[in-house]
């Protein structure tokens, strides 16, 4: 064992890693640990269990596929921001196979509901950029929202579209695309 484990970050990396080259169920404390090129306990100094070691790459694998850097978010266009995320679904489902149907059912119990929230917290994280790009978004109308149709009810839906497209595996965001522009845009 010559590789030293640094930190949390370099495990989730080598976690990543495990996914894209042999899939979801590759991840377990000993392989990570011999990937790292450390002792099973090292692995336990960073995550107590191996349902907290899954949990925490799950929320990686979200983050690293949906990651908005501020270069991206600069010239705030609601449409190409939906273009972006559908592409960025496709890479994710190259990258990771298998990550977006099968993820959740490899967790029982409370284990389950600590990788719920962790998804959850990653979709926060997604929406909240939508909104983000939604609200800088010049080409708005500025009639488009009041109060039943909101910019957030807008983001909750146009996210919730994008889950059924990810989960059918359809990466076309045409549809996706010409309902915002029919919605928000003149």
């Amino acid at each position: 064992m010559n590789k030293v484990v640094t930190s949390k970050e370099e495990i989730l990396k080598v976690s990543r890693k495990l996914i894209m080259e042999q899939g979801w169920k590759s991840v377990n404390i000993r392989a990570v640990a011999a990937s790292c090129g450390v002792a099973v306990g090292s692995i336990y100094n960073y995550f107590f269990s191996k349902s907290d070691l899954m949990t925490a790459t799950v929320e990686s694998v979200w983050y690293d596929i949906f990651h908005f850097s501020e270069e991206e978010d600069k010239d705030a266009d609601f449409e190409e921001c939906i273009r972006w995320l559908f592409r960025r679904m496709e890479e994710g489902a190259e990258k990771y196979p298998g990550f977006f149907t099968f993820h959740s059912m490899s967790f029982l119990g409370e284990e389950k509901t600590k990788a719920h929230e962790k998804k959850e917290r990653s979709w926060q994280y997604i929406k909240k950029g939508l909104y983000t790009v939604l609200e800088k978004d010049k080409r708005v109308r500025r009639d488009a929202f009041n109060e039943q149709f909101t910019r957030e009810k807008f983001v909750d839906v146009i996210f919730s579209m994008m889950l059924a497209f990810m989960l059918q595996q359809a990466y076309d965001s045409s549809v996706v695309v010409e309902i915002v522009r029919r919605s928000i845009y003149d």
